[in-house]
């Protein structure tokens, strides 16, 4: 059993225990949701679940806040607990295989309040910077990953719908338009070797 977790829910509540030490120290973590499991789940299932969860038992709880996602997979028909920080490349990956663009930005949004917040820890606890330094490179990676996916999405459609635009002008309109310009720029330049002259 050791390294291994065993975790229990009830309501809003949560505790792990794991053993430790050769099996000779048993560690104890209570943790609270916001929220009940049996709220979220049932709420996840139309759309993600952006959770807090608190570790109680702690010195600083304040410092001890996870982010967890509930993510329903339509096609196994089940409900997956990723945290942000733990599981960040497979939430991701799971938001953006739902291509769902409103979900996309909510969980986008998620992740810039994470990364403000774990700005704001910096900021108030100096002296553990170094972890929450890697907490928050983990967050700005996947800022990156998420708006590289919704920049190619917003070129596509843009290069869609300039395509439509071109489709429903007028023929006739379009090429006047070209002579004109091509005219204009055969004026330009012949002024521009005129001025060279003098």
């Amino acid at each position: 059993m050791q390294g291994k977790l065993l975790v229990a829910d009830n309501d809003r509540d949560r505790i792990s225990f794991r053993l430790t030490e050769n099996n000779s120290r048993l560690e104890v973590k209570i943790y609270q949701l916001e929220q009940s499991l049996d709220t979220i789940k049932q709420r996840a299932i139309e759309k993600v679940q952006f959770v807090t969860e608190q570790k109680i038992n702690s010195e600083n709880p304040e410092l001890n806040l996870n982010r967890k996602a509930f993510v329903f997979d339509s096609n196994r028909k089940e409900i997956s607990e990723y945290d942000f920080l733990h599981n960040a490349p497979q939430l991701t990956k799971a938001i953006l295989e739902q291509e769902n663009p409103a979900e996309t930005n909510r969980y986008k949004d998620e992740l810039l309040k994470m990364r403000e917040y774990l700005q704001d820890k910096i900021e108030r606890y100096p002296e553990i910077a170094k972890e929450i330094t890697k907490n928050l490179n983990i967050i700005s990676k996947e800022i990156d990953t998420v708006n590289s996916i919704t920049v190619d999405t917003e070129q596509t459609s843009r290069q869609q719908q300039s395509t439509v635009r071109l489709d429903v002008n007028d023929e006739d309109m379009y090429q006047g338009a070209n002579e004109e310009r091509e005219e204009r720029e055969m004026v330009e330049e012949q002024e521009k070797r005129r001025g060279f002259r003098r």
